[in-house]
């Protein structure tokens, strides 16, 4: 370009741009296998691991096939799991009592991971919903879709602190309960746990992502639908305001994680969070973002692994500290 055709520009941004080298020098967001916490669904007396057909790639193990799975995480760097158990349908009611059996399936899991490997975090969640007849997250009042909030609060207390018995590092309660960090933290801390961390699913929305977990933990066939509404405890998808109040309830009563669910559509909330709170803040890319990115590069619509690395970046570029999603495994072996 001869100089008399080149424009008078104070910069020129396409110049960081221009090489590969140039472009690796002033990237501002990185993923590393460490940022990534992968959920895992465990199931009872399966002899093999059995995938989640909404969910391609997804299996629910037995805990010989998770301890397994959790060994070639730990190698690939993912520093953490989060545990979810697929209840038979005989040991459900409408109290979700199998969630106090401290014999059940999730606390056996939990002794067998921390056994095998024992400096592998493990988060196991804390909620009804995979043990109650109805698929609601605590016990319900007598007004439809409607959870009795203190009820609840009091059973999900017990759970955690079954499960910090069982050795877990991080309970994360996923109920949206009102008051359900503090009893929880006061719970542990009487109990000897001090120690045990709690990961609040703070700002978790109303949201139609969730079918396809739903059908990996069983909660939609219990309750007859996988578009089950949780209006009356979880998120309005429509406040933001209400979220960063949640969020700020929850480090108050003593969280030490702060949680978004789900994370792409909610990229705003997770930098809202970010800049209020010096905790840490995970973001939750839910089943359903996993199954669409699936389902469009089935169909040849989008470039699968590009689109899964840039809807991780975009969630860590937010603010996200750390992240669940269920590509953990195959996104630590690209980086790796």
């Amino acid at each position: 370009m001869s100089s008399e055709a080149m424009l008078d520009l104070v910069e020129r941004p396409r110049r960081l741009r221009r090489t590969a080298g140039l472009r690796a020098m002033v990237r501002e967001t990185h993923l590393r296998p460490e940022d990534f916490i992968a959920p895992l669904f465990v199931v009872d007396g399966k002899p093999a691991p059995e995938e989640i057909a909404s969910m391609p790639g997804v299996f629910r193990l037995n805990i010989k096939d998770l301890v397994k799975e959790c060994r070639a995480l730990s190698k690939l760097g993912v520093r953490a799991v989060a545990l979810f158990p697929k209840m038979d349908s005989k040991l459900k009611d409408a109290e979700g009592t199998a969630a106090l059996d401290e014999d059940g399936l999730i606390l056996r899991a939990v002794r067998a991971v921390k056994q095998a490997l024992p400096e592998l975090a493990v988060v196991t969640d804390v909620a009804l919903d995979p043990y109650t007849s109805h698929g609601h997250d605590g016990v319900l009042t007598d007004i439809a879709d409607d959870v009795d909030n203190d009820r609840t609060v009091a059973i999900l207390s017990e759970m955690a602190v079954l499960q910090a018995e069982a050795g877990v590092d991080i309970v994360a309660p996923s109920d949206m309960m009102d008051g359900r960090i503090g009893a929880i933290r006061e719970a542990l801390d009487a109990h000897d746990f001090a120690d045990t961390a709690i990961m609040a699913y703070s700002a978790k929305f109303n949201s139609a992502y969730y079918g396809p977990f739903r059908d990996a933990v069983g909660s939609a066939k219990a309750a007859g639908t996988n578009t089950l509404s949780k209006a009356t405890y979880q998120l309005d998808p429509a406040n933001r305001r209400m979220a960063i109040n949640e969020a700020a309830l929850d480090e108050e009563e003593g969280a030490d994680f702060i949680m978004v669910k789900p994370a792409g559509a909610y990229l705003d909330i997770i930098r809202e969070l970010r800049d209020a709170t010096t905790k840490p803040v995970a973001a939750y890319q839910v089943s359903g973002e996993y199954s669409q990115i699936h389902a469009a590069a089935k169909l040849g619509w989008l470039d699968l692994e590009k689109i899964r690395h840039e809807s991780l970046l975009a969630i860590k570029r937010a603010g996200a500290d750390l992240i669940l999603t269920y590509f953990a495994k195959d996104m630590a072996k690209l980086l790796k």
